[in-house]
């Protein structure tokens, strides 16, 4: 869905990177469109930072390609940085200065061409920091120095915000505050959300592509990553009658790997079905309830959960699955 649509504003294609004889990146290919929050999967050395700074220009690749906007990074970096805004996992913050004067020299440093008055104060307003523009910057909490590194992000309007870890170290409500700032700020334009958080993935972003030893393993939506990638075929059938009979028809269908009962309710017995891949077993089982003097109540899908797609793509354990924070991948690997 996301590799070669014609309105992706960030293009990456056939991306490789070594470092040495280490293949950071092998092959990788994705887009992300305008409008659109994806969050950047995967766990620590899996290639994300390296990914994100070749995108900023920091980094080159070995060989591929990656254009933003239409332009490429290597042909044009000084079109391509201006339409992109980056907050490092740690904000490259002066703690001496005031707010209000650390985005004045961002603003210079960016040489940006809107109105500076105007502009700044949009950007402030923006992510709310507008009443904290005369502090230093060290006084200001945690939460606080966030908003200020989002906001130098966004000093000079660009159309794509690549974000490192946002809410690391925050606490709840500081995390729920940047969130819903990062959902406003991606109505207008391109963010992609690098993080370690499985919920921050699924409260505040459109799709998701991870990435596991250097390659794309998943990429989509949500929804298509656990349908396509759980590697499970499962469904929930209510069936009407006799439960035992209901369960030996179910369990002596050619296709069904396993049958269990999850509950019973009056004359309805609920059945967790998982046949095999690319088998349909739909059909017969009509026919075969009906046979037997059953009927089915009810069917749904099951779809693994997020957790269980990333443990399974990216072969881990050591990931901080309910929100715990682990630190970030070292940006050279």
């Amino acid at each position: 869905m996301h590799m070669s649509e014609k309105n992706n504003v960030v293009e990456i294609k056939n991306l490789t990177k070594f470092y040495g004889n280490n293949k950071a990146l092998d092959n990788i290919s994705f887009g992300v469109e305008n409008g659109e929050i994806m969050g950047f999967l995967g766990p620590n050395g899996a290639g994300k930072s390296t990914t994100m700074n070749i995108i900023c220009g920091c980094v080159s690749p070995s060989s591929g390609n990656v254009t933003v906007g239409g332009f490429d990074i290597l042909e044009n970096p000084k079109e391509v940085k201006k339409r992109i805004g980056y907050l490092p996992e740690i904000p490259p913050l002066y703690l001496d200065m005031t707010v209000n004067e650390y985005l004045n020299f961002v603003y210079d440093l960016k040489k940006v061409p809107f109105d500076r008055e105007e502009h700044l104060q949009s950007v402030m307003e923006r992510v709310q920091i507008y009443d904290k523009k005369n502090r230093l910057i060290k006084n200001l909490s945690k939460g606080y120095k966030q908003r200020v590194g989002l906001a130098q992000a966004l000093v000079g309007d660009p159309e794509v915000l690549i974000l490192d870890e946002p809410t690391v170290g925050l606490d709840p409500r500081q995390i729920i505050e940047i969130r819903n700032v990062i959902k406003t700020l991606g109505k207008n334009r391109t963010v992609i959300l690098s993080t370690h958080i499985l919920q921050e993935i699924e409260a505040v972003c459109d799709s998701a592509t991870i990435i596991a030893n250097g390659k794309i393993v998943a990429n989509g939506t949500l929804d298509e990553i656990c349908k396509s990638a759980g590697g499970k075929d499962e469904f929930i059938i209510g069936i009407i009658g006799d439960s035992q009979t209901a369960y030996n028809v179910l369990s002596s269908m050619p296709n069904v790997r396993r049958c269990d009962i999850s509950k019973k309710e009056d004359n309805v017995t609920e059945f967790v079905v998982e046949q095999l891949s690319d088998a349909d077993i739909l059909a017969s089982l009509t026919s075969e309830m009906a046979k037997n003097n059953l009927a089915i109540a009810s069917l749904r899908s099951v779809n693994p959960t997020l957790e269980e797609v990333f443990i399974k793509l990216t072969n881990t354990d050591a990931l901080p699955l309910n929100g715990g924070e682990v630190e970030s991948d070292d940006s050279s690997i």
